[in-house]
C-alpha cells in the first residue's frame, strides 16, 4: 500500500486554521452576527480587559505587532475550540452531532434553536456530524469576523504571507542542530524510515516547534498515530501477501500432484492397452497358424481324393472285362468314398469347430474390452482347451490316417490273393504281364 506524504499547508489548516477569509456580507454576516454574539459569550478568552486589547489595535501600531497579536488570539481560539469540541464531545466519539450540541444548552446561555443555527452553520458536508477540524475551521471563520473588524485595514497579503507563506523565511535548511533535534524526533516515534520525503514534515515541525510550541505534542501524536497505522496496514498487507503465497502455494503442489498422478494413471494404462494389443495379437497369430495348418491338411485329404478317384477309374478303365473284379472295386470305391464323405464330415465339423471358436474368439475379444480382467483370467483356461482339442484333432486324424492305412493294405492284400487265386484264369493286363504271369496295378 502507498502512502503519500502529508501536504504542510493541509496539516497546518488541521493544527492552527490559520487561512484568513474576508469579511462576509449582507444576509450571511447578519446571521454569522448572531451566532457570533451567542457564542463570544463562551469562546471569548480569558479576561475581558485582555480581550479589549487583543479586539482593539492600537491605530499607531506596526503591522508586525498586529500580525503577532492576531496569532496569539488564533492560538487561544483554537484552544477553546477544542475544549468546546471536548465539551460536546463527552462520549469521545471523534465528532459531534446536532445531538450533542443541543446537550450544552444546560452549559452555555443558548437556547435550542440558537444552538441548531450555530450546527447548521458550522456543518459545511451536510453530513449529520463535525469532525475536529471541520469545527475548529466554521468556530474560526465565524469569530473571525470580529477579528476582521477589529484588525480594520490591515494588509490582507501580509496576513496570508504570516500565515501560508512564512515557511521558507523562518526555516533554515542548513541548520545542522535543528536537523539533529528533528531527526532525533523521528527516531523516538519510529517514524523515521515511514515516509518517503520529510522535508514538508520538517518543515512543519519547524515552524510549529518556533511558533507553536504547544501544539509540537499534537503533531508528533499526530505523526505517532500515522505511522502506528501505516504499520498496522504494511503488516496487514504482508499477512495478506504471505497468506495469498501460501495459498498459491498450495494449490501449485496440489494440481502437481494431479498431474502426476493422472501422468501415472495414463502411464499405466498405456501399458495395459499395450500388454492387451500383445496378447490379442498373439492370440491371433496362433489362431492363424491353426487355420492355415487346417487347410493344408483338407488340401493334403483333398489330394488324397483326387489320386483315389484317379485310381478307380483306372481300374475301372483296365478291368472292364472282369464284373465280379469291377463290383469288388465297386465296393472298394463306395468304401473309400464313404470315408471320403466320413472324413469330409469330420473336416466339416473341424470347419465349424473353428469358426466356432473363431466366434468365441471374437466374442471374447469384444468380452475382453468390456471386462479385461475377467477375459485375462480366462484366457489360459481358453488356451488349454483349444491345445487339447488341437492335441484331439491331431489324435484323430493321425488314427483316421492309420485306420485308411490299416483298410488299404489289408484291401490291397485281400485283392492280391483273390487275383492270385489258381481257380480263376490269369487276368493279362498288358503284355508285360503275360510273360510274368501276374498283373500290377497303377499309382
Amino acid at each position: 500500500m502507498e502512502v503519500s506524504v502529508i501536504h504542510s499547508q493541509d496539516l497546518c489548516s488541521t493544527f492552527t486554521c490559520s487561512s484568513v477569509c474576508p469579511c462576509p456580507g449582507g444576509k450571511d454576516f447578519e446571521k454569522m452576527e448572531n451566532q457570533r454574539g451567542a457564542l463570544l459569550g463562551y469562546v471569548r478568552w480569558e479576561g475581558e480587559a485582555e480581550g479589549d486589547e487583543e479586539d482593539g489595535v492600537a491605530p499607531g501600531a506596526s503591522p508586525s505587532n498586529q500580525t503577532s497579536k492576531l496569532e496569539d488570539v488564533q492560538v487561544e481560539m483554537l484552544e477553546k475550540a477544542r475544549e468546546l469540541f471536548q465539551l460536546c464531545d463527552k462520549d469521545k466519539k471523534g465528532f459531534i452531532t446536532k445531538v450533542d450540541m443541543q446537550r450544552l444548552q444546560s452549559e452555555l446561555p443558548l437556547t435550542l434553536e440558537q444552538l441548531e443555527t450555530v450546527f447548521d452553520s458550522l456543518e459545511q458536508n451536510n453530513n449529520g456530524y463535525l469532525t475536529p477540524v471541520e469545527f475548529s475551521m466554521g468556530l474560526g471563520k465565524l469569530i473571525r469576523i470580529e477579528l476582521c473588524q477589529g484588525a480594520g485595514r490591515m494588509d490582507h497579503s501580509r496576513h496570508e504571507e504570516t500565515f501560508e507563506s512564512g515557511w521558507s523565511d523562518d526555516l533554515d535548511p542548513t541548520d545542522d542542530d535543528e536537523e539533529k533535534r528533528f531527526c532525533s524526533m523521528m527516531e523516538q516515534l519510529g517514524v523515521a524510515q515511514m515516509f518517503e520525503d520529510p522535508h514538508e514534515i520538517r518543515e512543519l515541525w519547524a515552524r510549529l516547534r518556533k511558533e507553536r510550541p504547544e501544539l509540537l505534542s499534537n503533531f508528533e501524536e499526530f505523526l505517532l498515530r500515522v505511522s502506528s497505522y501505516i504499520r498496522e496496514v504494511n503488516h496487514e498487507k504482508e499477512s495478506m501477501e504471505q497468506a495469498l503465497k501460501r495459498k498459491e502455494t498450495d494449490h501449485d503442489q496440489a494440481v502437481r500432484c494431479l498431474y502426476e498422478e493422472m501422468e501415472q494413471q495414463i502411464k499405466a494404462e498405456r501399458e495395459r492397452l499395450i500388454c492387451q494389443e500383445a496378447l490379442r495379437r498373439d492370440r491371433s497369430n496362433l489362431l492363424q497358424k491353426e487355420l492355415s495348418s487346417k487347410e493344408q491338411e483338407l488340401e493334403k485329404i483333398l489330394y488324397r481324393q483326387k489320386k483315389l478317384e484317379h485310381q478307380l477309374q483306372s481300374l475301372n478303365s483296365e478291368q472292364l472285362e472282369t464284373r465280379v473284379q469291377n463290383e469288388r472295386l465297386r465296393h472298394l470305391n463306395e468304401n473309400l468314398l464313404e470315408e471320403l464323405e466320413k472324413s469330409k464330415w469330420e473336416l466339416e465339423a473341424v470347419k465349424g469347430q473353428l469358426q466356432k471358436l473363431q466366434k468365441e474368439a471374437q466374442l471374447e475379444q469384444e468380452q475382453k474390452d468390456r471386462d479385461v480382467f475377467r477375459v485375462s483370467k480366462n484366457m489360459q483356461k481358453e488356451k488349454q482347451s483349444l491345445l487339447r482339442q488341437l492335441e484331439l484333432l491331431r489324435d484323430m486324424n493321425k488314427k483316421l490316417r492309420d485306420e485308411r492305412d490299416a483298410f488299404e493294405a489289408k484291401k490291397l492284400v485281400s485283392l492280391r490273393k483273390k487275383i492270385l487265386i489258381p481257380n480263376h484264369p490269369p487276368f493279362i493286363c498288358c503284355c508285360c504281364c503275360r510273360h510274368l504271369g501276374a498283373c500290377h496295378f497303377h499309382g
